[in-house]
């Protein structure tokens, strides 16, 4: 297992075990050699800059108009031109930082020290500071006037994006042993989507906090609670109508957004998200094989399984290319229709982090180290 666990006991957070998806370090079981291929997808290098170490948390970039803005955990948050990498402006924020950057292109939100969240302006002019009731190592999602956050206590609070004023916070019961990981909010117009500890989806209404559904995604078994750990991983992904996820030791589904009514559901786990477009849902097991899921059925429609145990991130799907990164800095580019590797760069020697995106037709990673960089193919 590459994630620490965490466990609440009498109201304390207690850290288990030395492997941690933040630390980047190599797998428990051996990773799978690098085949050699023949490389059939020309992969450039579109621009690249330094951002700054990620130590032992996890940082992923976003971008929002025509922009992406990148944090690293010395403080540094930086906005750049999203097709040429130019950097408008860097700033530090003054502390120590654990999770971020969200934008909506408007604000910056970013999570400090000690649960502190910060935000910024467009031009990097720091607009407010508040203080969430835990450690945040998720990245803030931002949207619809409101930077939403989940802290490492579940729970769920909205601030008013432009003031800092909170608008709601909600509780959520925490499970006795959860994986010390960083999954995502999806904000979209009236409602949030969360993946949540002890394998949740759950979607709450934007104006107060109020749940509109729950989906049990995970499926813990076992006799022990660490067997029966079954957390929902990454960031939901929106396709339509439909609200996809996944989760670890558990399952991978799409669900009616509205209803949360399960369109299909099928048993899997992954401790990282999903990428999707609009013919399938793709996701990288524990293991490392990489599946594509037929969007309307749930049917299996390739598998790879040549990237076994090298800890890959979410998968990114630019053009006809699905790409994920893994442990040793190196960027592997699978064939949308069938799985085969048509491609393989390598970023830097550190980890890869664990959510890249994609920016017109650019997908860009950060790495543990600090690189941040955009590749096209062609």
């Amino acid at each position: 297992m590459r994630i620490a666990v965490k466990v609440v006991f009498a109201g304390a957070l207690l850290m288990l075990g030395g492997c941690s998806l933040f630390a980047g370090k190599k797998p428990s079981n051996p990773p799978a050699p690098l085949v050699e291929f023949t490389q059939s997808l020309k992969v450039r290098q579109a621009w690249t800059q330094s951002i700054g170490s990620a130590s032992i948390f996890t940082f992923s970039p976003v971008a929002a108009g025509g922009s992406v803005y990148a944090a690293a955990a010395d403080g540094t948050v930086e906005r750049l031109d999203a097709a040429s990498g130019a950097v408008a402006w860097r700033i530090n924020a003054g502390m120590h930082l654990t999770g971020g950057a969200g934008s909506d292109g408007t604000t910056v939100a970013v999570a400090g020290e000690k649960g502190v969240l910060l935000a910024f302006d467009a031009q990097g002019k720091k607009l407010w500071q508040a203080q969430a009731s835990s450690e945040i190592l998720s990245a803030p999602a931002v949207g619809q006037g409101l930077v939403i956050v989940r802290s490492l206590d579940n729970r769920i609070a909205a601030y008013d994006a432009a003031t800092g004023e909170r608008r709601w916070a909600v509780l959520r019961t925490l499970p006795s042993l959860t994986l010390r990981s960083a999954p995502g909010l999806l904000v979209v117009p009236q409602a949030t989507f969360l993946s949540l500890p002890g394998g949740r989806l759950s979607a709450l209404n934007l104006t107060n906090g109020g749940p509109w559904w729950e989906m049990a995604i995970g499926d813990p078994r076992g006799t022990t609670e660490l067997e029966r750990i079954a957390d929902a991983s990454g960031t939901p992904v929106i396709i339509g109508r439909q609200v996809c996820a996944v989760a670890y030791q558990g399952r991978i589904g799409c669900f009616d957004a509205g209803s949360g009514t399960a369109h299909w559901v099928k048993p899997f786990s992954s401790d990282v998200g999903i990428g999707a477009d609009d013919r399938a849902i793709y996701a990288a097991n524990e293991n490392g094989a990489v599946s594509a899921f037929a969007l309307d059925s749930g049917a299996v429609v390739w598998q790879n399984k040549q990237l076994a145990n090298r800890v890959l991130t979410t998968p990114a799907v630019l053009g006809n290319a699905v790409a994920v990164g893994d442990f040793e800095g190196y960027v592997h580019f699978l064939s949308r229709e069938d799985g085969a590797l048509i491609g393989r760069v390598r970023v830097d020697s550190s980890a890869v982090l664990p959510n890249p995106i994609v920016v017109g037709s650019n997908v860009i990673f950060q790495t543990k180290a600090g690189t941040l960089i955009a590749f096209a193919t062609e």
